[in-house]
């Protein structure tokens, strides 16, 4: 019985080896890279595994950083709402750039859309990016308040 057990398990091993290389060789190739690469672009944030909406975002109470890819000699971001900080030369992990800097958001500045540039040397990228509304500090009216007794049953 225990020779006919090891001949069954060498015998899947062996088929699961040989079948191993004929799939690999059935599947379809990659598609071809684009003719025209990109050669810069420039971004708000970076997705995270946790969240993926952040590009281009600006996120309130959290570090924001603007990202970009360019050719050119001192790379500098502008927006008419953010001011930038802390240049520092790439890679990055996750997003293909070679320069990012930290962002703030102008005080006063409200919700909406607004562009985002950077230039490098003779070549300027640019981007929309969004500041969302901010959460709603007040209480709704008629919601439960700690202590006035609207909880007691």
């Amino acid at each position: 019985m225990r020779k006919t057990v090891v001949f069954v398990v060498a015998t899947l091993i062996g088929a699961t080896t040989l079948a191993g290389p004929a799939q690999a060789q059935q599947q379809s190739p990659s598609p071809a890279p684009s003719a025209t690469p990109v050669k810069g672009s420039v971004q708000l944030n970076v997705n995270t595994a946790i969240n993926q909406s952040l590009v281009d975002k600006y996120v309130r109470d959290a570090p924001n950083v603007a990202l970009a890819k360019c050719e050119g000699a001192s790379p500098t971001f502008s927006s008419p709402v953010l001011t930038f900080s802390n240049y520092i030369p790439g890679p990055f992990m996750g997003v293909d750039a070679n320069i990012s800097a930290d962002v703030a958001l102008n005080p006063g500045t409200g919700a909406g859309t607004y562009p985002l540039t950077v230039t490098c040397g003779a070549q300027t990228y640019s981007t929309q990016f969004s500041v969302p509304a901010p959460q709603v500090s007040k209480v709704p009216s008629g919601a439960a308040k700690a202590g006035d007794g609207s909880m007691a049953g």
